[in-house]
């Protein structure tokens, strides 16, 4: 826990005053309009800096080489079937990425669209799995002011870039447009999901603007948190002696990025709605097959705020009516004909011809006088549906339909309950942001990190979608059976299920099989109340990375859902631990090493749940054959144990015990010595996928240790007494063998082999630790150890880069030199640096803990940094160029404040003592596993997609 003196050091202090003038401050202190005391800052004016990618060395090349070859035939073999790679490093964007992002728009699953902090639309992800991440320059909002007496002007849009075509003389496009805002004296103001932008006198010296943007991103609201909307809150404050007319515009592109406004067939559509919500339908046709999207932006007509619309106009110079058309208009009059409502659907636009609408609301701010103008934007996308065929209904159409037109409900919800999405949002955020005891930059980096869960991919899915198959609407066989088995398992067949004679106290085969024998991968949910429903859930590991719910980066970022949606993330271990005990015969290629073995294995955990067929086609990542992987299984009993306890959640450990039970005994088979402990197979089997493995492992060992001890509490609590005495057994055991494998006297080798690198320093060897003090269990080594160890982290790993100013180097030589062995070991990943700043934390070691997640800080999201604000990668090099934007694992500094703040349940949890066990013989000790290294014959599993293990 945090002591009331930590931080008397300097700390990272961004007052707003240094953005924003006092008296402006004033003039904005209400109905929200200031920007918060803690938030991440940018001038508008700054530069956004193109972002440099890593490259490997000809070393590393060389060692690559043959994966390079068989990756690239991969690539191409996917392209022609009209499917991309889950991993494709050769294909690059057009739009190079850069320094310019900020809060992304709506909720949680239902596609997303980012807004860069000098105001442009980007990185649309409306479709699963795709990203364009260039901006869409129509889509804007401008501002027109006049004063009585019209010797006073400005025209401009609020935003500061610049377009392509900008000075060419009679242009009739978008350069048309008065692109005047310089962004000196503009400031964006970011603390997720909430971001402002403050006008101080720019373009008109006496109007003070802040616009406030607001996103449904709520805690524990499975409801809203899924809505595709964001609403835009302009606050006006004329400080001029003359009343100003002032006109909002907003504009929009029918478009869901890249060139897709270009294909045709798309249509404008005005409306009246209720409660004074007026604006336009943008209905989207889509191609390739992908389910249609239907838009909207409106704004609220009040009693001083007049709201007309321009339903259609177009970007080409042969449009009826031109963007120079459109924005004369708007300088002359500051509205638009109000008969525009009238119109009705626009004829749909011809191919190569783009389409936009806009909304203007209009009105008079008296002499020092207020005024406040909404807008909001929606996006109705109901149906999701995965490249090979499988089709779901979005969550949020449980609450508004299945129609398109839904947006048109979407926004007006939008525009009358975001003052009560504020107040959930600030009742959220309050408690950590008054805390004096913690960092500036930690409180607002705590929050912003979670721009992953909106802009991450994320697919949530309404359950009553599912057919009675447990699949969505799909075209081949999956993972569900009609014969009542799991998954192609019977539980009732499992000898080392819980029904056997080792286990004391559980329930029996039939109770445990009325609750696992489900139909499908998807858990069952009629056993529970309606309320207790949230759908099914998705994210991806990045969106260069394409894989759904990665699961060894899931160890690191589901911290964030288990303190903020809990009952997503039990969903996400239900569906996992139906994943264990299923099998999926197909073959695959591999690869690494050019190897083919089947897709997935009985008994291991999946690597991810899919990309092309999530649910029913797992394990698309395919560079090595994860069931051989170390990490994945003790990690899936950690994070489930961690869950158990944290939710007291007792139908949840019931529903998952087989998995767990499953999980352990496969990993049996990797202990070649009997000494308990797993052994590496001398190749990158775990989540650092480079870096080679040799004997025993601190990484992969530790973490078996801890999962020994989640096992053996969980086999206690859930009441199978004799796996648990197994458990505690194999743990003293093991213990034993890794200290006196790997014990140096001050910290833990990176493996037991004979390599050069066999000594390193590795930042996440702790990893086991950081979860078992996570989870209320005893620590895995004496303290003393634990702590020497996190010491040599930091004076070696995190002081010896850079100073302490970019995060964690992965490994690093007791000389002090970093471990170049690979591409990975020589990167700075900054979720394993949080990880170890919460590990460090948990062992009392708060100062050196928040120093270490501080450079995270330094490197990627201040000032003197190189940029990665609102698209943190999965790491830098020593030279700051990143590997894999927006990505998953960054998360993992909602463990930093799961450590701070341990829950309840956490600190009440039965304690389990490790050293009080029944001495068991060698031969007794063995878990009675089923598992085994098989050679699988392909007749045994025909051509179903998942079926019982021979």
């Amino acid at each position: 826990m945090v002591g009331a003196t930590l931080f008397h050091r300097r700390k990272h202090s961004w007052p707003t005053e240094e953005f924003i003038s006092r008296s402006t401050l004033q003039l904005l202190d209400f109905d929200s309009a200031a920007p918060p005391q803690h938030a991440w800052r940018r001038r508008l004016n700054c530069h956004a800096n193109i972002l440099k990618e890593f490259t490997i060395t000809f070393r590393e090349a060389i060692k690559m080489v043959r994966l390079g070859i068989r990756l690239w035939s991969y690539v191409r073999e996917e392209a022609s079937h009209g499917r991309k790679a889950p991993i494709d490093p050769f294909t690059k964007e057009n739009c190079k990425p850069s320094a310019s992002q900020g809060v992304p728009l709506g909720g949680m699953g239902s596609g997303s669209i980012s807004r860069g902090f000098r105001g442009e639309f980007k990185q649309w992800q409306i479709t699963p799995g795709t990203c364009d991440p260039s901006p869409m320059m129509s889509n804007q909002f401008s501002i027109f002011i006049s004063r009585d007496g019209g010797h006073k002007k400005y025209a401009s849009v609020l935003s500061p870039g610049q377009h392509g075509s900008l000075g060419k003389s009679r242009d009739k496009g978008l350069s048309s447009w008065g692109w005047n805002l310089n962004g000196q004296h503009s400031t964006y103001h970011a603390l997720f999901p909430r971001a402002w932008t403050v006008y101080d006198g720019e373009p008109d010296p006496e109007l003070k603007i802040s616009c406030r943007q607001i996103s449904p991103f709520i805690p524990n609201n499975y409801r809203d948190s899924s809505l595709p909307a964001a609403v835009f809150v302009y606050t006006l404050v004329n400080t001029g002696k003359e009343r100003a007319k002032v006109s909002l515009l907003f504009t929009w592109a029918n478009s869901m990025g890249g060139t897709s406004h270009m294909s045709g067939g798309h249509v404008n559509e005005p409306f009246v709605g209720e409660d004074g919500v007026s604006g336009v339908l943008l209905h989207h046709k889509t191609g390739k097959g992908n389910p249609p999207v239907t838009f909207a932006i409106a704004a609220s007509e009040t009693q001083n705020v007049n709201v007309t619309v321009l339903p259609c106009f177009g970007l080409s110079e042969d449009s009826s009516l031109t963007p120079k058309d459109m924005w004369d208009t708007m300088e002359k009059d500051g509205k638009f004909d109000q008969e525009n409502f009238n119109s009705g659907p626009s004829t749909p636009s011809l191919a190569g011809d783009t389409i936009c609408a806009a909304v203007s609301a209009s009105a008079w701010v008296e002499a020092h006088g207020k005024c406040t103008v909404s807008f909001a934007l929606s996006w109705s996308s109901p149906k999701v549906k995965f490249s090979k065929g499988s089709t779901y209904d979005r969550r949020y159409t449980k609450f508004y339909g299945t129609s398109p037109r839904a947006a048109l409900d979407l926004v007006h919800d939008a525009l009358t309950n975001y003052k009560r999405w504020e107040e959930d949002i600030e009742a959220w955020q309050n408690p950590i942001l008054r805390d004096e005891r913690l960092p500036e930059w930690y409180k607002f980096t705590l929050f912003n990190e979670l721009y992953f869960l909106v802009a991450g991919g994320t697919v949530w899915i309404d359950s009553s979608s599912l057919n009675a198959n447990g699949n969505g609407q799909h075209q081949q066989s999956g993972i569900g059976n009609s014969d009542g088995k799991a998954g192609g398992l019977d539980i009732n067949d499992q000898r080392n299920d819980l029904g056997n004679g080792n286990s004391v106290g559980v329930k029996s085969n039939d109770e445990v099989s009325a609750i696992h024998n489900r139909n499908g991968l998807f858990v069952d949910t009629r056993h529970v109340e309606d309320g207790d429903d949230v759908g099914r859930f998705l994210y991806l590991e990045g969106v260069e990375y394409v894989m759904w719910c990665t699961y060894d980066v899931h160890f690191y970022a589901s911290y964030a859902l288990l303190m903020l949606f809990p009952k997503i993330e039990l969903n996400i271990q239900r569906d996992f631990a139906k994943a264990v005990l299923s099998e999926d015969g197909r073959k695959v290629k591999f690869l690494a090493e050019g190897n083919v073995g089947i897709r997935k294995v009985r008994g291991a955990v999946p690597h991810d749940l899919g990309m092309h067929d999530p649910w029913n086609e797992m394990n698309a990542y395919n560079i090595h054959d994860t069931s051989k992987w170390k990490d994945l299984n003790p990690k899936f009993v950690l994070q489930v144990y961690r869950d158990f306890a944290a939710t007291g959640d007792y139908q949840f450990g019931i529903d998952v015990w087989p998995a767990v039970r499953a999980a352990m005994e496969y990993m049996e088979q990797f202990d070649r010595d009997n000494d308990d402990l797993i052994e590496n197979d001398g190749f990158p089997d775990q989540t650092y996928d480079t870096w080679t493995v040799h004997g025993v492992s601190a990484y992969c060992g530790c973490l078996w240790l801890a999962a020994l001890q989640a096992a053996a509490a969980m086999a206690l609590q859930i009441g199978d007494k004799f796996f648990a005495e197994l458990c505690k057994n194999k743990f003293l055991n093991a213990k034993a063998a890794l200290e006196t494998k790997l014990w140096n006297g001050s910290y833990f080798n990176y493996d037991s082999g004979a390599s050069s690198n066999s000594k390193s320093i590795q930042t996440d060897q702790l990893a086991g630790q950081w979860y078992a003090a996570s989870s209320g269990l005893p620590p895995i080594f004496e303290e003393s150890k634990i702590r020497s160890t996190m010491q040599k982290i930091f004076d070696f790993n995190v002081m010896k880069t850079k100073g302490g100013k970019m995060g964690a180097v992965n490994g690093m030589h007791p000389d002090g030199k970093v471990d170049d062995t690979c591409m990975q070991s020589r990167e700075i990943w900054t979720g394993v640096t949080y990880a170890a700043a919460a590990t460090m934390i948990l062992s009392g070691m708060e100062e050196q803990g928040f120093t270490t997640a501080e450079g995270i800080f330094t490197a990627g999201w201040s000032e003197e940094g190189f940029g990665y604000w609102f698209q943190t990668p999965e790491g830098w090099t020593m030279d700051g160029h990143y590997r894999s934007l927006i990505y998953m694992r960054p998360l993992a500094i909602w463990g930093m404040q799961w450590a701070l703040s341990l829950p309840k349940a956490i600190l009440d949890a039965p304690q389990i003592n490790m050293m009080d066990r029944v001495h068991l013989s060698p031969r007794s000790r063995r878990f009675s596993s089923n598992f085994k290294v098989v050679k699988h014959k392909a007749k045994c599993f025909g051509n179903s997609a998942l079926s019982c293990s021979c």
